[in-house]
């Protein structure tokens, strides 16, 4: 039995008879009488069990994407119900109210806020409800069960069952870092020569033979091409293509930890490092696609937790996105020897690997460094690390004691990040620290860098 404020409200009247009229007994008479009320109120509300409900949801949508849930509900029972329809959802899926108000009416096309719809159904009728969702995670989420609460005809008490409903909802990266796409992919239409403004490549694949002209590197003449026809003639080169990237994303213990976003000047709370790491990558890849390389994907911590291989061209996104939703930082140390021939295993011939991780100093030390000879040797690394924007403001405070001691803190920080920096440097690696809304950029104009320079 379910009893609403109704019963409670019917239940406080009889105060009043004891304040009035003190006989002995009346109060309990009262309650009696309030109870019975109830009981037969329960008797002739539907049976919740009765109820069918069919939930339909989409099986993904990108973070920040506003999403419906839809219910159809229908009456299987002997007699009319009334009822509350709740559709439960966990947090990082809640339900959002357009409005931004609550509301009580029952026209199912509306929202309603908290995800409950009133409902009146005659016997075998049948109503659609929406509960419009708005997804602030990544990765997978399970619906909860749809909880059907049937109620007399006073609305004083009722009955209360929750339905196994099932539903699940994959929730995608949001890759904001795509409004860069278009620029980067400008930039490397020119390198391409496929631009109006022809330029002339740094890369190693030869392109074309054209007239020399002040300027040119003469180690670029072709003498064989200027003996035959007469004019000095050099070759123009362009970037190397079908070349193999492969992006590792270290999902180890340093990747958990929540750092500040800069946006229009002010410091917000931001996400974890994942996130910014999830970012580059989407860039990344499909920079690397566009350019005609083969991309790989791989999460690593001290087991693989995603892996994207083989797709190209318009699968590639998505089946990044795909697999790089439900990665989640896990709070181990990484396995970097275990990482390095994850690599190693897969690819053989020279390539550009990139390390989305971290630049703390301890687990440099201890976990890269010793291994990054092993890539190194073979491949063209490039580590990038997401820099706390909440440090570099740290570093800047000066007005109090506390806030030279922080600075003080955040500086020496700085210091040691820039030593184990110098240090892959000299090691071979490409070593690059951004913001978490400058690190996908920063690292794209990392890779037509050295492709440019002809270095992949």
């Amino acid at each position: 039995m379910v009893l609403t404020w109704r019963a409670v409200v019917l239940a406080a009247v009889g105060a009043v008879p004891v304040a009035l009229w003190p006989v002995p007994g009346v109060v309990l008479v009262w309650l009696l009488v309030v109870a019975a009320v109830c009981a037969l109120d329960v008797a002739l509300a539907a049976s919740p069990r009765q109820v069918t409900v069919q939930r339909t949801v989409p099986t993904s949508v990108r973070l920040g994407t506003p999403v419906d849930s839809r219910l159809v509900v229908t009456n299987a029972a002997g007699r009319r119900l009334r009822a509350v329809v709740r559709d439960a959802w966990p947090p990082s899926l809640a339900a959002r109210d357009d409005s931004g108000s609550r509301q009580t009416h029952t026209d199912p096309s509306r929202p309603v806020r908290d995800a409950r719809h009133p409902v009146d159904l005659a016997p075998g009728d049948s109503v659609r409800l929406r509960t419009p969702l708005l997804p602030t995670r990544r990765g997978d989420r399970h619906a909860g069960p749809v909880t059907v609460r049937t109620l007399g005809p006073l609305r004083v008490a009722g009955r209360q069952a929750a339905i196994p409903v099932g539903g699940r909802v994959r929730v995608l990266p949001e890759f904001t870092s795509r409004r860069h796409l278009p620029s980067r992919l400008a930039r490397l239409r020119e390198m391409d020569g496929r631009a109006a403004v022809q330029v002339r490549g740094e890369g190693t694949e030869f392109d074309s033979l054209r007239e020399y002209v002040v300027g040119d590197d003469v180690r670029s003449i072709d003498w064989r091409a200027t003996a035959r026809g007469g004019d000095v003639v050099v070759r123009t080169w362009r970037p190397e293509r079908d070349r193999r990237v492969v992006v590792v994303l270290d999902t180890g213990r340093t990747s958990a930890a929540r750092i500040g976003t800069v946006d229009d000047g002010s410091v917000n709370v931001g996400g974890t490092r994942l996130e910014a790491s999830v970012e580059a990558a989407l860039l990344l890849g499909a920079l690397a696609d566009r350019a005609g390389d083969r991309v790989q994907v791989l999460a690593y911590d001290r087991t693989v937790r995603a892996r994207v291989a083989g797709a190209s061209g318009p699968r590639l996104l998505p089946a990044m996105a795909d697999a790089l939703a439900a990665v989640e930082p896990v709070l181990l140390e990484t396995d970097w020897t275990g990482l390095v021939g994850q690599v190693r295993a897969r690819v053989s011939q020279r390539s550009l690997v990139v390390l989305l991780t971290s630049l703390d100093p301890a687990a440099v030390e201890t976990g890269l460094l010793p291994v990054v000879d092993r890539l190194t040797g073979t491949h063209q690394v490039v580590v990038a690390a997401v820099a706390d924007a909440d440090v570099t403001t740290l570093a800047a405070g000066r007005d109090t004691v506390e806030e030279v001691y922080d600075a003080a803190a955040a500086s020496r920080g700085d210091l040691d990040r820039s030593a184990v920096a110098a240090v892959l440097r000299q090691h071979g690696a490409e070593v690059l620290e951004a913001l978490p809304d400058q690190l996908a950029p920063r690292l794209a104009d990392t890779y037509l860098a050295l492709k440019a320079a002809g270095r992949l």
